[in-house]
């Protein structure tokens, strides 16, 4: 079992169930997630307006208003709208109902007629209402999707959570240095996921930004999700992807190239198998990384290294052996480092 984290990828915004302190506790985030899963906005938004919306925002605000009125839940839709061959996630239609991007492309304007039949609307109810259409013709790759692609490789988890938000996600910051804490319990399994990370703003106005923790076994799953600096906006669990979104806000707007710090921890649920590494990607130079992993003494490693990747998936290259120290725990440091996935990796010892 191993783990991922992915530094800046774009979420609808909505707002999570959270105490005063900015963290939640176990109960409000199954709510969270559960409404995350589901696709349900936590804000109250009324369909009924009084004058009607702006063409902008006539499309989402009709979807709401279907969606609300059939009582059907984005996952339901999801399910229903692969059952006939096409396939559109949740995330997606997330962003088509909050007004984050719009249905462009061929395969998702077929998407929002077969919505229409799900929706039991008129033939064009909603395709009516869809701003103008980018031109015809190849689009070459956004700066962002381009980097993160080389990353990520083509059809990536991420890219499946994002849809058509994963040309534009997260480009108003970015990383400088990311300092990651990893505790596995006395099983061997992940227990606990810390990050810190320091962001500077590409350009001014950046309020959030969003995070991705994905994980190789479905059965670890987040129990509870603490923000001790900045205050969570949204925590989206895509059990499909077995990944964990998370919105957390800065609590101010930022001046261009001002710097901000969000640190956050996750708990675990136990998986099936004890964890075997644990690696970041990154599709931009990042100043310093540090990541460590602190060990359960009942539970300790035969042997760590440290890798690269320059790509997800990709072979391990520049692996070294690290050592571990007397509190059960061993790190790697890196400063400059390049785009790509920088991972720690250890072995236990079965007694075979």
């Amino acid at each position: 079992m191993s783990s991922r984290m992915e530094a800046g990828v774009g979420l609808p915004d909505a707002e999570g169930a959270r105490s005063a302190s900015g963290a939640t506790n176990a109960r409000d985030l199954r709510k969270a997630l559960k409404a995350g899963a589901a696709g349900t906005p936590p804000h109250d938004e009324s369909s009924a307006a009084e004058t009607p919306p702006p063409a902008s925002d006539a499309f989402p605000a009709a979807l709401r208003e279907a969606l609300s009125r059939r009582g059907l839940s984005l996952e339901r839709v999801s399910e229903r709208l692969r059952a006939r061959g096409i396939g559109v996630s949740q995330a997606t239609l997330s962003s088509w109902q909050r007004g984050r991007s719009q249905p462009e492309r061929a395969r998702s304007l077929r998407a929002v007629e077969v919505l229409e039949e799900i929706l039991d609307l008129p033939g064009g109810a909603l395709r009516s209402l869809l701003g103008p259409r980018r031109p015809r013709g190849r689009v070459a790759p956004a700066r962002g999707e381009g980097a993160a692609l080389q990353v990520l490789g083509e059809d990536s988890v991420v890219e499946k959570a994002l849809g058509e938000r994963f040309r534009h996600f997260n480009q108003e910051t970015g990383s400088l240095l990311i300092h990651d804490v990893v505790t596995l319990g006395a099983s061997g399994t992940l227990s606990n996921l810390t990050t810190t990370n320091v962001l500077r703003a590409n350009r001014a106005g950046a309020d959030r930004a969003l995070f991705v923790l994905s994980f190789d076994d479905e059965q670890a799953e987040p129990l509870d999700i603490r923000v001790t600096s900045g205050r969570l906006g949204e925590a989206t669990y895509l059990k499909g992807l077995k990944s964990l979104v998370l919105e957390i806000h800065f609590g101010r707007e930022l001046a261009k190239l001002d710097t901000t710090v969000v640190s956050y921890a996750v708990d675990v649920s136990p998986s099936r198998e004890p964890a075997t590494h644990y690696e970041r990607w990154s599709r931009a130079n990042l100043h310093e990384y540090l990541q460590q992993v602190f060990f359960h003494p009942d539970a300790l490693p035969s042997g760590c290294r440290r890798y690269f990747r320059d790509q997800v998936g990709s072979p391990p290259r520049a692996q070294r052996r690290i050592s571990m120290n007397d509190s059960h725990s061993t790190h790697v440091l890196v400063s400059r480092c390049k785009p790509g996935v920088h991972g720690v990796a250890w072995d236990f010892d079965t007694g075979e």
